[in-house]
Order: structure tokens, then sequence, then C-alpha cells
């Protein structure tokens, strides 16, 4: 039997340390539903050196025509920045217009096989600072909100209570975040004095505390909470913000704040160990000792404990939580490799659970950049769900991926409610949203189909990671629900099932072609491999198959093949466009096998992709679907370069974070969680026999079950 992993080892070796300040150099502690990110002062003391700079490069345009294309760039760490901001799952806030909208003018009619049928398609690719034609505000405005909100800011101040401005001034920095206890330790020098700072997040309220230790704090320096102005661009229709601060003192130690923006109220606990000041939109920690402890807590409501612990108390709350954390569930070590390649691997593997856990665990889906600063506006794209959360049962902490289930019977009405309105049973769920489950306008998003079956697809990991059947009851709901619509929107021609227009499929390359665009190569294999688990937690629950659902799971159309033998991404022109996602490549691997991908043929789609794609077009986690086709073939070395393929896009950052556009996607979580499931699949294939390449020494334990096979019978 294999030597037990030196967990706390393995975690250990990676913790990043900053010793210089650089724009993309952050580091974030959280707990899944809310996030604080700091830079090398250990607080957010230099937010004007981290803000996002507008990529110069950037050509505006509405993406009404086609993807644009992405400029060819060599990878340069100094394109990006990574903006300071505390976040949460429930801090969001709604603009004020300069004209009444209604969501129904953000909507054009298609007409289909069915009859016609409505989309809210009218909305581009404009981002808020962007000219913004008269056509698409409503669609613009329902895109952009609700956003999320930068709930406030913990830093450094001087004596007459300014802030620094330059980083530089910090030296002999050594800023590391501890992994293993979810910990910042930052040790610096500022204006002659030595400065430690400490900095955590409670692991189960919405709380930070620090801890500062410097002779600076006799000098009258301080720790100042304040209220930045939102940080997001607002359109030319939409009105200033109104913002607004009361401050409330409890007691020489403790403030309590409420603030209001637009629609959004909520309230600051401040307490500190030394005396707290009222400045504008702020108030600042001083002591006449040599150290200084701050806690701040916030809440969307009025209700505020009266037993808010102190500084040790969340201290030894987040040791305990991330020594649990990291003791549970799974680990894979590639200690004992030769391979030069083998630490940076691990490195990014380890580092990606961290960033997981922090940004993508909370009550609702994450948005692409999770909880550390706004892309989209802070909303959540559900066909990003599976690549942030799926991994959390592969690794057998399936309980992180549990917390946002409950949001799908949330938005279960509203997913009806777009179904009933287009013509369909069932629910469809939307691509981009909030916790309101109303679907954005989009001109790409609300024609995706394989957001569809995720919810099913996830439930199913849970299920396998020893679920019983009060899990398959309280949420066969939404398998129900999920499996009715998409046997519905299925149409039959010459007895076979197809995915019918308009649809974009997840290579969104095609989206000009969405009112013809039939046949998913993917979405046809995800579509029968769903079905088929719907009708098996029937069975587990003691029901009959549902007919309809077995007839459509099992006479799907098989994809198309191409001349040379490999899988087109759709089965109508252009069939086969070699940029963007290569989504055929998830049929197999990603997907697990069904019977209509020929491995033969995906082994050769593989090797096309491979050498011919245009991968500066990619995105962070097409090397994860390269690296779990590879596994499924058997060509563990190949999943293993994949990984590992140099790329602009395949880069990852000392914080562990994989940077994709500058100005705009400096971060890009679904990148990290795609890594931990194409580890889980590699780990298992070598676990059940595969053999490594030389120089790899690959070593698992705790992962869980990969969800199995669907091969049906080939229709008659």
């Amino acid at each position: 039997m294999p030597e037990a992993i030196d967990r706390r080892q393995l975690v250990r070796r990676h913790n990043p340390v900053l010793t210089s300040a650089h724009p993309a150099g952050v580091l974030t502690v959280g707990n899944g539903d809310i996030a604080l990110t700091v830079d090398i002062s250990g607080l957010q003391t230099f937010p004007s050196f981290h803000e996002l700079v507008p990529d110069p490069h950037r050509v505006m345009r509405d993406g009404l025509s086609g993807l644009p294309e992405q400029r060819s760039r060599v990878f340069d760490a100094d394109d990006f920045q990574i903006p300071l901001r505390t976040q949460s799952t429930w801090g969001w806030y709604e603009t004020r217009t300069d004209r009444e909208l209604r969501l129904e003018d953000a909507a054009t009619v298609y007409e289909t096989s069915r009859g016609p049928v409505p989309y809210l398609d009218r909305m581009g690719l404009q981002r808020a600072g962007d000219p913004i034609a008269d056509e698409f505000v409503t669609g613009a405005w329902y895109h952009f909100n609700p956003r999320r909100a930068h709930l406030g800011r913990l830093a450094l101040v001087r004596s007459d209570g300014t802030g620094l401005d330059d980083p530089a001034t910090l030296t002999d920095v050594r800023t590391e975040l501890d992994l293993w206890t979810g910990t910042i330790h930052a040790a610096y020098v500022l204006d002659g004095e030595p400065v430690r700072v400490t900095t955590i997040a409670d692991p189960h309220e919405h709380r930070f505390a620090v801890r500062l230790e410097s002779g600076l704090l006799r000098r009258g320096w301080g720790v100042v909470w304040t209220f930045d102005d939102q940080p997001d661009d607002l359109a030319a229709f939409e009105l200033p913000l109104r913002q607004e601060t009361v401050w409330d003192q409890r007691t020489e130690q403790h403030w309590n704040a409420r603030r209001t923006v637009e629609n959004l109220s909520y309230d600051v606990s401040v307490r500190t160990t030394g005396s707290l000041h009222e400045e504008v939109d702020a108030v600042v920690a001083r002591t006449d000792a040599d150290a200084l402890e701050v806690v701040v807590t916030l809440t969307p409501d009025h209700h505020r404990r009266q037993d808010e612990p102190g500084f040790s108390a969340v201290l030894d709350s987040a040791k305990t939580w991330w020594a649990e954390h990291w003791s549970t569930g799974a680990a894979v070590s590639l200690a004992g490799s030769t391979d030069v390649r083998a630490p940076e691997l691990e490195r990014r593997v380890v580092l990606s659970q961290y960033l997981l856990a922090v940004n993508s665990a909370g009550v609702t889906p994450p948005a692409e950049s999770g909880l550390t600063y706004n892309t989209w506006t802070g909303k959540f794209h559900l066909e990003m769900h599976w690549w942030h959360a799926a991994h959390f049962p592969m690794w057998g902490r399936g309980h992180l991926l549990e917390r946002s289930i409950g949001w799908y019977h949330d938005a279960l009405e509203a997913a009806r409610a777009t179904a009933r309105r287009q013509g369909f049973r069932g629910a469809r769920w939307p691509k981009q949203t909030d916790p309101s489950a109303r679907e954005s306008p989009s001109h790409i998003g609300v024609f995706l189909l394989w957001q569809q079956p995720h919810v099913i697809h996830l439930l199913e990991l849970l299920r396998g990671e020893g679920r019983g059947e009060s899990f398959l009851r309280e949420h066969y709901p939404l398998v129900e629900a999920t499996a009715d619509f998409m046997a519905d929107f299925t149409e039959e021609r010459d007895g076979s099932y197809v995915l019918p227009p308009p649809l974009i499929p997840a290579q969104e390359s095609y989206l000009i072609d969405r009112a013809t665009n039939t046949d998913p190569t993917f979405e046809l294999a995800y579509w029968s491999w769903a079905l088929g688990v719907a009708n098996d937690w029937r069975t587990r629950l003691g029901l009959e198959p549902r007919e309809e659902w077995d007839r459509v799971a099992r006479n799907m159309r098989r994809p198309a093949v191409l001349d040379d033998g490999t899988y087109a991404a759709i089965a109508t022109p252009p069939r086969l466009i070699r940029k963007d996602h290569p989504s055929m490549l998830m049929a197999l691997g990603w997907l697990p096998d069904t019977h209509l991908v020929d491995p033969a043929t995906m082994a050769a789609t593989l090797d096309s992709v491979w050498e011919h794609w245009d991968l500066q077009s990619s995105w962070g986690w097409d090397y994860p679907v390269m690296a779990m086709a590879a596994a499924r073939l058997g060509d563990v070395g190949r999943a293993i370069d994949a990984l590992l393929l140099p790329s602009p896009k395949n880069v990852f950052l000392p914080n562990g974070h994989n940077p994709q556009m500058p100005g705009f996607l400096t971060i890009y979580l679904p990148a990290n969680g795609g890594l931990l499931a194409a580890m889980a699949h590699l780990a298992t294939a070598v676990h059940q026999g595969a053999e490594p390449p030389e120089g790899w020494v690959i070593t698992s334990e705790g992962l869980g079950a990969l969800p199995r096979p669907r091969v049906l019978s080939a229709p008659e």
C-alpha cells in the first residue's frame, strides 16, 4: 500500500510569496460567500496601483457579426492587473436610468419549426463604457444589472488620515499566504519601522480580522475601513449612483455603519482593540500600543450578533477549518517526479484548490472572476458552474458544491417561466444571471444549450460521492424539470432526434449562424447522457423510467464527421472553425462514454486540434478539455502535456490565477476548476493502471468516483 501523502508539506510548499509589488500581485482570503483581496501590505492600501488598465489593443466591437479577433501576443504579466475588492454573494445593486425600460423590448422573435419563439438577444459584446446604440439600451441595462458591489476596503493610513500611493515605500517585503491556515502574513519596513500584518477571513461568517504590529502605531498610524465609490463603469443612459453612509458609535471601540448603494443596504460592524475615529465615509482604528486588532463584520440586514468574536477567535476558526479542508477529501502529489515541469503542475493544482474554495463555494453559482472583482458586472454564467465546482465532488469535497444547489431550487420557477414563454415544457436555465435568476439579454448567451444538462451532471457527481435516497428525493424536481425541457427541445427527423436552431454551441464562433446551426457534436452526446442519468434517478427512486427521455437518449443523431475522419463542431455549415473552444473534444473524456461517440474518431480529432488549433483564441479551460480527452483515450503523457501546453492562455501567475484578456479578464477561475477536474481524470486513470510517462510519479488518495459511462444500445 503506498505511503500516505504528507498533506501539510504538499500544501505549504506552494505557499505564494510576494516580495515586491506588481499590479497582479494580490492575495485573497474568503469563505466562498465573501472575499477580500489584498496587496503586499497585507491590506488594501494601494488600490490605484492594482486597478484595471484598458487594453490599448482592444478594438471596440459589438460582436454582432462574429467574435472579435484576438490579437496575437506573447504573454507578458505586466499586461495584467487584479483590483483590490471586497465582494460577497449577497451584495448587488441596480442603477437608475434616464428612461423607462421593459425587458420584453430586448427580445427578437425567431421563426422556428415549432412556431415563433422569442429570445432576449438585443445586446452585443459592448461594455458599459462603450457607445451603445438606442436599439440596444434596454438589453444593455438588463445585461449590466444588477451589479455585484464592492463593499469597502481595509487599508493602512498615516497619522493625518491620508493613504499611501506608492507601494515602493514598502521595503524588505515578504507577504505570504499560508494555505494550510488560510492566513496572510505580511512583513515589511515602512518609514523606518518594521511592520507585521496578519489578515484572515472567518470561514463561517461574513467577517475579516486583521492584526497590525508596528512602532508606527505609536506615531499615530492606523487601519481604516473606508467605502470607495463603486468602480464599475456606468453606461451613458445610467444615472449617477446614490451612495450614502450613516455611522453609529456604539462604544469607543465599536462603530457600525449603514451603507446604501442604490437599492442595496447593508451593515458594517467595525471593532478594534484600540479606538475608532470617524472620517468621511470611513472609520480609522488607532492605538498607543505596539499592536492593533480590527474585526470587520458585514451583513445585508440589520440583524447584529452580540457575540462578535475578536481576532484570536477568528484566527483559530480559520486554522481549524482550513486544516480540516486540506486533511479531508483528495490529494494529488507529484513528489518523486524527475520531469522538470512537475513542480509547476503540482503548484497549479494546490493553488487552484485554495482559490476555488475562497471564490467559488458560496450559496450562488460563482462569477467567472469569483469574488475577486467584477467581470460581466459580477453576474454568474451557468455554463461555467461545472468548471468552477464539478471538481469539488471529484475531490471528495462535494459539500462545497452542495451549498449552491439551493439556488437552482429558488430559480426553478424563473426557468420554468422562460420555457413556457418559448413554448417548451420543463425548465430552461439561463446562461448569464444573478441571484434573481433573471436571464440577461445577449446575442450569444440566450442561444447556448450546454448549461441545460449541467444541474443533472452536478447532482449526479454529488450522488456518486455517496448521497442516498433523501438527497435524490430532495433534488429530483430539478432533474425532472431539466430533462423535460431537454426532451421537448429536440425534434424528430428521419427516426432520430436533432438539436434544432436557433442555437449556438459551446464553441461560440458560430454565433452569426445561430438561425441555422444544428446538431453540435458535444451537445448531442451531452443530451443523450444526461437524459439517461435522469431516468437512472427515477429508477433509484422506485419510479418507472420516462419513455420519452429514454427514446430521445437512445436516438439522438450521431455527430457529423468531416472528410478527414474527425468530428465536426456542428452538422451545418461552416461545420468547423478552428478557433475558440474545441468543444467537440468534450464529447469524450469531459463527458463519460456514450454510444454516440467513437473513440478512434475522437483520437483523430484530438490529433487535429493539437496540430491546427488557434491557441491565441482559446480559453484557459480548453487545455483541461484536451487533457481529459487524452486521459480517456489512454494517453496520460499527452494529458500532462495538454495541461502544460505553452500558450498565452495557459499561464498561471504566482498567486495561482490564470489571466486571459488584458484590461478585462485578468483572472479566470473556470481554468482552475478545469485543471482540478482534469487532474482527477488523470490521477484516476493512473490509479486504475494506466502508465504515467517517464519522469512522472503521480500519487493520489481520496479521489471520488467519476460519472460512469452510459453506453446505450444503438437504435434499431
